[in-house]
């Protein structure tokens, strides 16, 4: 399976997904990878009748996503990987999917969070995951559209003393 970009958005699959991120990364597959949104059937259909003509999606726990990038039969998957948070993203690195670059694109404030960008709030557990992955060697751009340059997350992180 090859990797066509890997997203942060608590959102999944909306316009700004369906339309350019789809186009500009030339995916043929979109995986939603959430363990809390696998069971959650009403929202697992809408995201699945969102996906844009010819682009097949898939709404999978996070293990379940990373036996399927190491399962040959899937070699000819260009894929869209979506997470609604960072600490997924380390899990599935963790177990073995081997993104270069992640993309943090939108996660709703919630009470206690810390806002980073106009369109990304943060928690605690957010924060160690982002931190994780940047110290892996793994590139964390920040950046809510395709043509927006890219944000540094340290500088982002660092401006509000959280790292």
């Amino acid at each position: 399976m090859e990797i066509a970009f890997c997203r942060i958005d608590d959102r999944l699959i909306h316009g700004q997904v369906a339309t350019v991120w789809t186009k500009m990364t030339g995916c043929n597959r979109i995986m939603c990878c959430s363990d809390e949104v696998a069971k959650d059937e009403m929202r697992k259909k809408l995201l699945l009748q969102v996906a844009p003509p010819g682009i097949k999606a898939y709404v999978v726990p996070v293990d379940k996503a990373v036996a399927a990038y190491k399962d040959p039969k899937y070699d000819s998957f260009k894929t869209l990987f979506l997470f609604t948070n960072p600490t997924d993203v380390l899990r599935a690195v963790k177990g073995g999917i081997p993104f270069k670059s992640v993309n943090l694109g939108g996660k709703c404030f919630k009470d206690g969070d810390t806002m980073i960008s106009q369109a990304v709030a943060v928690n605690k557990e957010d924060v160690a995951s982002l931190l994780e992955l940047h110290n892996m060697g793994i590139e964390v751009e920040i950046r809510k559209l395709w043509n927006e340059p890219k944000g540094d997350l340290m500088e982002a992180l660092k401006a509000k003393g959280l790292a």
